[in-house]
């Protein structure tokens, strides 16, 4: 019997993806054929592909529903997810022209690379299949090991580049024996298929163990305690534009992994891998705050910070059922937006041999530049959790899912390191009101474009923390079918 191609009217469900990944083919080409000069019309034609992609999400275009025989499934959860994850791109090649440009590290390859990499993360929330599991992450993981690396010439980002990739290639590896087998236990490779065999069949020594490594492989993408190794020298050794990209976009497409495999797949095994989120996420609150505390590096601080924040996500994830899953992807849009502003504080004030990534970098800040010390203000209390900014309710909202899923103790864990997690944001605010300068006078960087991104991605922070009730609708409403 010979295949047939399906109707083109059955692929408009992936209408954003083939458009951005033909932008990113269009652009790659487009770049050999730009000299030095010219070499911005593909970065800024990059950054409107991500918005026009974004425009196509929001609008509906191309209806939700499933195709290429329930590989790919595309629901409102998918459309949320990915709205934000262009929308943070986007935001995060903004910041990266002219800290790349000024250091003589831009390259076209870098947002071809945010494109492909955007589409993999795309591709990995609306899986439907083991099979677009794996090719959505490799997609998203191969572009970041090459993005970490664009500075060849610093031996701290080779060294990053390396332990990224080699413990990538583990965590993907633990990932794929768990999928396999979970396949050799189900017979099939569709999520949907997997979760009937398991109701129809129970649980058997295969398939929870097989589970067991795809909690593994998922946490090891998070970056969640004990698998966390990688991230600090990652986010501290590649250059700042890259850190803010790989720590907020990809947050939201793990997100989309493990709902999508958790839920979707081994949904009816929720008691038994409700209880290993619960304790990574422990695992994560205590060695992400407790290290953080010591970190005099910013980058370092806010690595171990993001392990922290994946244990309050994960006690979304503990949580489990409908209210759960909402106040995790809840959690991990407010996340991506804070972090997104945190290291673009790092990026503003940051000049040619001077990266602004020490704490003591920002002593004095308020007397030099007071709306520049009020804007990182607001990020730091944000990922404090201060009330009524944006991270508060996000916290908020995990705390009441762990309640809400019968684990008061993961909740009263939970509250008692976002206490101690307050201190090491402090420390910065301390720094920029009530120290002294240490090092010269530091204006942010001339850029009107750069300046006007951080100002309403720091002020978006507190708007967002005042009318945060529309969010968590369009949350809520992702999981409503539950």
């Amino acid at each position: 019997m010979t295949p047939t191609m399906p109707p083109v009217t059955d692929l408009l469900p992936l209408l954003p993806e083939l458009w951005l990944v033909g932008a990113a083919f269009a652009l790659l080409m487009l770049d050999l054929f730009l000299d030095e000069r010219h070499r911005g019309l593909t970065h800024w034609l990059s950054i409107a592909a991500l918005v026009a992609t974004a425009a196509l999400i929001g609008a509906g275009a191309g209806g939700q529903g499933t195709v290429l025989g329930g590989m790919f499934v595309r629901d409102t959860a998918a459309d949320v997810l990915k709205f934000v994850t262009c929308v943070v791109s986007a935001l995060s090649l903004l910041y990266a022209w002219s800290f790349l440009r000024e250091r003589g590290l831009y390259k076209g390859e870098v947002p071809v690379m945010v494109l492909f990499a955007t589409a993999g993360m795309m591709l990995l929330v609306s899986a439907g299949s083991l099979v677009m599991v794996y090719l959505g992450l490799e997609m998203l993981a191969l572009c970041s090991y090459a993005l970490v690396a664009i500075d060849r010439d610093s031996p701290l980002a080779s060294e990053a580049a390396i332990k990224y990739f080699v413990l990538g290639a583990l965590a993907s590896g633990m990932l794929l024996y768990g999928l396999s087998l979970t396949y050799g236990a189900t017979g099939t490779l569709d999520l949907a298929g997997i979760r009937e065999a398991i109701a129809l069949g129970g649980a058997t020594p295969m398939l929870l163990t097989g589970m067991v490594f795809v909690v593994a492989g998922i946490a090891f993408k998070f970056g969640a305690a004990p698998f966390h190794m990688w991230l600090p020298d990652v986010y501290h050794g590649a250059p700042t534009p890259i850190t803010l990209f790989i720590g907020s976009a990809p947050k939201l497409a793990a997100f989309g992994m493990a709902y999508r495999l958790l839920e979707a797949g081994v949904g009816p095994l929720d008691e038994q891998w409700r209880l290993l989120v619960a304790g990574l996420a422990v695992a994560s609150l205590a060695i992400g705050n407790l290290i953080a505390l010591m970190q005099a590096n910013l980058k370092r601080l806010l690595a171990y910070s993001t392990i922290s924040h994946v244990g309050f996500l994960f006690l979304g994830l503990a949580g489990g059922g409908a209210q759960g899953y909402a106040a995790a992807m809840f959690y991990a849009i407010s996340y991506a937006l804070m972090t997104t502003a945190a290291f673009g504080a790092i990026v503003v004030l940051a000049r040619r041999g001077f990266e602004a990534d020490r704490i003591e970098d920002f002593k004095g800040l308020n007397a030099r530049n007071p709306w520049m010390a009020g804007l990182v203000l607001c990020v730091m209390a944000s990922l404090a959790g201060v009330p009524p900014f944006l991270g508060f309710w996000a916290k908020l909202a995990v705390l009441r899912a762990a309640l809400e899923g019968q684990m008061l103790w993961l909740a009263i864990v939970g509250v008692v390191f976002a206490v101690i997690g307050a201190f090491y944001y402090l420390k910065v605010v301390k720094a920029m009101y009530f120290d002294e300068p240490t090092v010269a006078e530091v204006a942010p960087r001339d850029d009107r474009a750069l300046q006007v991104a951080f100002g309403a991605n720091a002020l978006l922070l507190l708007v967002l923390g005042v009318f945060w009730n529309p969010i968590m609708a369009w949350c809520q409403y992702a999981f409503a079918g539950i």
